[in-house]
């Protein structure tokens, strides 16, 4: 077996990159409209009721139609969930590895393909698009090979005229709620991490981009996974969600949104309802107000392309994006001057042309969100780019900077999860790091700082689950930077390192006197 290497992301300024690209735009173009159905038990199942999953940047152009589950569907999900349980549970590890291996080879081949798909149905860049793509590939392909290394357990001790053993067994039924704003990667890994430890899955996917969810599961389907052991449910929070939640034989339940849902779940997990006898067990990543902070002494260019990368980087909708850019006062100025410089220069528009920069927000809902955050934003501080939106066509949203703007405002304390980033002044480097620290969450940060004594102190003091210097507070990588956050951001499981997989499973001790 290789060692693990992270998918390349490609250069779209090769001529065949490009062609390659518009021609996977075409082949998705011509399944527009097409209807999905429910896959549970490996049968297909189509409901009268539908998700309907529109294009972000065209609201009129239908990426699909998908069949929408109610309690009754989501009780046979879990039914079918729990009967694929008792034989996937007995399989190999490196037999269930091998699935997702050759599942990871599939979508490479048809790389192109999904990222299109993800222009089209969530509104991403071409680069955030592959991106998204490469990502869902290195969950594969990291969480197989974390299996074959944790198979055997991890060695324990043994006295004299004894053996002792500790293992890994998998609990259960496995309810993954996914988000729309990483459709593919997160979606992806949060489905394959409970197979490939022998748990059985439904899957409830955003009702934003359900699309990519049901071919990626097409996926897991050519790739050999048996019957049952992941089944396509998508239906609404209020009504599947909560009942799936809710439900006697669910084990754990992993999620990524909102704060609000996330704290909904966990709440509702802890709950034993008649015929549980378990505690559910919840792996839950939701947001964050995630600073960027700049240090009198650092690389200037390094700190405006780092904000402005992180701020508007899929038009803000990330729980790692940087909504918060924390200045020494000594260079204040120059640093928003030039943030503002390469705003001018960027694109928004149509994520389909390969010169766009930034393209939609998801839809209405947060198109409407965002524009009355940018009227909060214009009282408590003072816009000097941007703020303005246009849902004509489309849901779109110009960067949005706003200058001076106390650290306590509420667009520097609460998630607007859209292009909007807020610039706050610091006399000195300890009251930027405090700034820092004042919200409820604890996900991403970023310090940009030529001073190593400073380094060495945000280490120690920055509260936040990844920390990075010297760079932009978004992009890890699964396998190079575990993901997950502190405080209200989730349960800092850390997607994509060593100690996620453990957590999908029970450890055993097995002792023997000889």
């Amino acid at each position: 077996m290789r060692p693990y290497k992270h998918e390349p992301f490609l250069d779209f300024s090769e001529e065949s990159n490009q062609q390659e690209m518009k021609a996977a735009l075409q082949k998705i173009e011509e399944e527009f409209g097409n209807d999905y159905e429910l896959i549970i038990n490996g049968e297909r199942i189509k409901t009268e009721s539908k998700i309907v999953s529109y294009n972000p940047a065209n609201k009129e152009e239908v990426i699909g139609t998908v069949s929408k589950a109610n309690q009754e569907l989501a009780g046979e999900a879990i039914n079918a969930a729990e009967a694929a349980f008792k034989t996937w549970k007995k399989w190999k590890p490196e037999a269930r590895a091998d699935i997702l291996f050759r599942a990871a080879a599939i979508i490479r081949r048809r790389k192109a393909e999904f990222s299109a798909l993800l222009i089209k149905e969530s509104g991403k860049p071409w680069n955030e698009a592959d991106a998204d793509t490469a990502e869902a590939i290195d969950f594969l392909e990291y969480y197989a090979r974390e299996m074959i290394r944790l198979k055997d357990g991890t060695p324990v001790s043994s006295r004299e005229g004894e053996y002792n053993k500790y293992i890994y067994t998998p609990m259960g039924v496995t309810v993954v709620i996914s988000p729309w704003n990483f459709p593919f990667a997160i979606m992806a890994g949060t489905t394959v991490a409970p197979i490939v430890t022998g748990n059985t899955v439904v899957l409830k996917p955003a009702s934003s981009t359900p699309v990519v969810a049901y071919k990626f599961v097409e996926v897991l389907e050519e790739a050999g996974l048996p019957r049952g052991v992941v089944n396509f449910c998508p239906g609404s929070g209020a009504e599947v969600g909560d009942f799936l939640v809710d439900h006697a034989k669910t084990s754990l339940i992993t999620f990524t949104g909102s704060r609000e849902v996330g704290t909904r779940i966990f709440e509702r997990a802890s709950k034993v309802n008649p015929g549980q006898i378990w505690l559910k067990r919840t792996i839950i990543e939701m947001g964050g107000k995630d600073t960027v902070v700049v240090d009198k002494n650092a690389d200037l260019e390094v700190a405006a392309e780092s904000i402005f990368r992180s701020a508007f980087g899929f038009s803000g909708q990330k729980c790692s994006a940087g909504s918060r850019a924390v200045i020494h006062q000594d260079v204040y100025d120059e640093v928003l001057n030039r943030v503002i410089e390469i705003a001018k220069d960027k694109i928004v528009g149509d994520p389909t042309d390969y010169n766009t920069y930034m393209g939609p927000v998801i839809d209405q809902a947060s198109f409407d969100k965002i524009m009355s955050y940018i009227q909060v934003g214009k009282e408590e501080g003072r816009l000097v780019f941007g703020g303005n939106g246009d849902d004509s066509k489309g849901f779109f949203i110009e960067p949005t900077i706003i200058a001076d703007v106390d650290p306590k405002a509420k667009i520097m304390q609460e998630e607007i999860f859209g292009p909007v980033v807020a610039f706050a002044k610091a006399k000195d480097f300890e009251e930027a790091i405090e700034i820092a620290n004042n919200t409820e969450y604890g996900l991403t940060g970023a310090l940009i700082s030529n001073d190593r004594e400073h380094i060495e102190y945000a280490k120690e003091n920055f509260y936040v689950g990844n920390l990075y210097f010297n760079r932009t507070c978004t992009g890890a990588i699964v396998g190079y930077q575990p993901f997950g956050g502190f405080n209200m951001s989730g349960t800092d499981s850390k997607a994509g390192g060593p100690d996620y997989l453990i957590q999908h499973m029970l450890p055993k001790t097995i002792s023997e006197t000889l």
